[in-house]
């Protein structure tokens, strides 16, 4: 009898400040590309196109959308087993090569250390 892959459960996302409403003002293409590799991250895969980003938290990944002479960017964490959080979602206004404006990795790094604390007290319930 042939035996069925084990298929990977697939984790909800939730998505921290306004990185939501942040997202969906991307365009649609944008949001295609990164829905699609979000998806993977969902289901334990890494995304197509990501660089880590420690210096926001441990476990942090940023896809890289690049459109039209355009860069976004969606910085997740998806170390914890019950869900993707998503930190922040942003257009990159800077060249493409040049470091992430310090203002977009502040945002994901606050938000970070609140799901930190929120997760601890949660824990301590």
């Amino acid at each position: 009898m042939p035996t069925v892959p084990h298929q990977r459960r697939h984790k909800p996302l939730f998505w921290l400040g306004s990185s939501y409403k942040d997202y969906i003002a991307f365009p649609e293409d944008v949001q295609d590309d990164a829905g699609h590799q979000l998806e993977l991250v969902q289901r334990g895969l890494d995304p197509l196109d990501f660089q880590p980003m420690p210096e926001i938290g441990p476990g942090v990944i940023e896809i890289r959308v690049d459109e039209d002479r355009e860069t976004y960017r969606v910085f997740y964490v998806a170390r914890f087993e019950e869900a993707v959080y998503i930190l922040h979602a942003f257009k990159k206004k800077s060249k493409k090569g040049k470091a992430t404006p310090k203002h977009d990795l502040e945002i994901a790094r606050q938000r970070y250390k609140n799901l930190i604390n929120y997760r601890a007290s949660a824990r301590r319930r």
